[in-house]
């Protein structure tokens, strides 16, 4: 059984920066993309950042040069940097494997507050 778990959500004032981390176990297909997406309170689901399994990766404009997504692929795990943190930014953060069949496996969040 796939299985994704969050970890390093928390509360922190604006400017301040926090690291989240994701543990992937179970039987993966080939990983392809891992990342991680966010929903703001009362809002939908975004991408914020996501990296391939050649390393090229992805940030929403709204956390380019503020977020770094890193990876290691032969452990499952997927990291997300973020710095210079903003009120805006409050949200649950869910990391996401997207496998070589299509096949995209989610975990069950971990939320981020940033106070003003």
């Amino acid at each position: 059984q796939v299985q994704l778990v969050e970890s390093g959500g928390g509360l922190v004032q604006a400017g301040g920066s926090l690291r989240l981390s994701c543990a992937g176990s179970g039987d993966f297909a080939t990983i392809n993309v891992m990342g991680w997406y966010r929903q703001p309170p009362g809002q939908q689901r975004e991408l914020v950042a996501s990296i391939k399994d050649d390393g090229v990766t992805r940030y929403a404009a709204s956390v380019a040069n503020r977020f770094t997504i890193t990876s290691d692929k032969f452990n499952k795990a997927v990291a997300l940097q973020m710095t210079n943190l903003i009120p805006e930014d409050t949200a649950v953060y869910y990391c996401y494997v997207q496998s070589s069949a299509s096949d995209v496996y989610w975990g069950r969040g971990t939320q981020v507050t940033v106070s003003s």
